[in-house]
């Protein structure tokens, strides 16, 4: 779905593939690209093959291990793990957050997702040894970062906020964990949140241990960029717009954790290819949309693919 910007959510990525074509970064012949953690690819740097601990914005090789890819569903595996056993969850809440009903809306999606014909779609994916992804998300709990790197972030100052959460012992470390960053609308990110994406997700090296951890931003920033609708189903657009931003990380950071896993040939993960689409849409009772009920709440969350049947689109396998 096209935006006024090109936003990516790995994203919740805006990009399109004739925004790809036009921009020049792909065309007939063209090698394939990797994954950026933002929504979009861009062509692989010489260095090190998959699984060997390249950061955020140095892909790694062709993500080919001895030149084998495998799938045939408009999505491939380039052999890099998956978290099979199904993700755990620690959200990061930073910036001000006093009063706002999202620390409530969005702790009750990451409790419910898991299980759910939505996130079942993630099974259809699978490691090197033939391992299917759980049906299975454990949140677990949160912390708060009072601006400990001021109110303009970059990607190194995302990692910071993970590694300071870490260090001090306020969260603990899991291998399987996803550690969302989850900034107040008073909060930017200059890599271009708002303008070329809407969160994104990677891995890096923190204390020498390989860890997954996602920016997801407040769409009340910047709502026509960020939100697809301006009264969310829960009463609060900023959190009913994150709740989608957050299912795009999550399924891609299970998928694709070190962005060397699964992808296609532009460089995009199960999520992108399905990006700012809502499939059969039903009215909440303030008016708002929403396609999906995950305990109590309704939410207005983004389609994933499914790796199966040609790849497609949907909210639940169902072909």
């Amino acid at each position: 779905m096209r935006r006024a910007v090109v936003v990516a959510a790995t994203c919740l990525a805006f990009i399109a593939t004739s925004a790809v074509d036009a921009a020049g970064v792909v065309g007939g012949g063209d090698d394939e690209l990797v994954p950026t953690g933002k929504g979009w690819g861009e062509r692989p740097a010489p260095g090190p093959g998959p699984g060997q601990g390249a950061g955020q914005g140095q892909p790694q090789g062709q993500g080919k291990p001895g030149g084998q890819a495998s799938g045939s569903n408009g999505i491939v595996y380039h052999g890099g793990p998956l978290i099979t056993s199904g993700p755990t969850v620690y959200y990061i809440w930073y910036g001000n957050w006093s009063g706002n009903s999202a620390t409530t809306i969005l702790t009750d999606l990451a409790s419910h997702i898991g299980g759910s014909p939505y996130f079942n779609i993630n099974t259809t994916y699978y490691d090197a040894s033939g391992k299917h992804v759980n049906n299975a998300v454990n949140y677990v709990t949160s912390t708060n970062d009072n601006y400990s790197q001021g109110t303009t972030l970059t990607d190194a100052k995302v990692q910071a906020v993970v590694a300071s959460a870490l260090s001090s012992g306020r969260l603990p470390y899991n291998s399987n964990a996803v550690y969302f960053v989850l900034t107040s609308s008073d909060v930017n990110e200059s890599s271009g949140f708002c303008t070329q994406y809407c969160g994104w997700h990677t891995h890096a090296s923190i204390s020498g241990l390989d860890t997954k951890f996602a920016f997801v931003g407040n769409p009340d920033r910047c709502p026509s960029a960020c939100a697809e609708q301006t009264t969310g189903p829960n009463g609060n657009a900023g959190a009913d717009g994150m709740a989608s931003i957050i299912s795009h990380e999550l399924e891609e950071a299970t998928t694709d954790p070190d962005l060397n896993a699964w992808f296609d040939r532009r460089g995009q993960e199960n999520a992108d290819k399905c990006a700012w689409t809502f499939g059969t849409e039903h009215t909440a009772s303030n008016g708002s949309r929403y396609n999906v009920t995950l305990g109590s709440r309704q939410y207005l969350i983004q389609q994933n693919w499914v790796n199966q049947s040609g790849g497609y689109c949907d909210m639940s396998v169902t072909h």
